[in-house]
């Protein structure tokens, strides 16, 4: 069975390493020490842990982890809502972004207009234009 460092366990759990060892110290995470003395988690008890810290809503709320690299933070200044769909506009800078997405995912984030967000791009097409 795969085992996990404390480091390796933190950036799965989407917590800073110092976190991750306060929950080993308080025993909310089985740890065992290796021959050279680091501390690992069972690959098991980690999947236990992750779903039981997500139904809790545990986690860092700064942290964020994501594959795409164009972010673009904002502030939300309008949102029309349909039966399913939903529209939101975000004025990033100079930049005005919309997306279009679920009427149940405009609900579950809690957006409103007024409140900070960030738009994420991520394409696999890229187009470059000549001036």
């Amino acid at each position: 069975m795969q085992s996990y460092t404390i480091g390796q366990a933190a950036r799965l759990l989407g917590v800073s390493p110092d976190t991750a060892r306060r929950w080993a110290d308080a025993g909310r995470m089985a740890t065992h020490r290796d021959d050279s003395g680091r501390r690992l988690i069972d690959g098991r008890d980690l999947a236990a842990f992750s779903v039981e810290l997500a139904k809790a809503g545990g986690g860092e709320e700064d942290a964020t982890y994501t594959s795409v690299r164009n972010a673009f933070p904002g502030i939300v200044t309008a949102i029309k809502l349909g039966d399913v769909a939903a529209q939101v506009e975000i004025q990033a800078g100079p930049h005005r972004l919309v997306s279009l997405l679920t009427r149940e995912a405009v609900e579950e984030l809690g957006l409103e207009v007024g409140m900070e967000a960030t738009a994420r791009v991520k394409s696999t097409n890229v187009h470059i234009d000549r001036v």
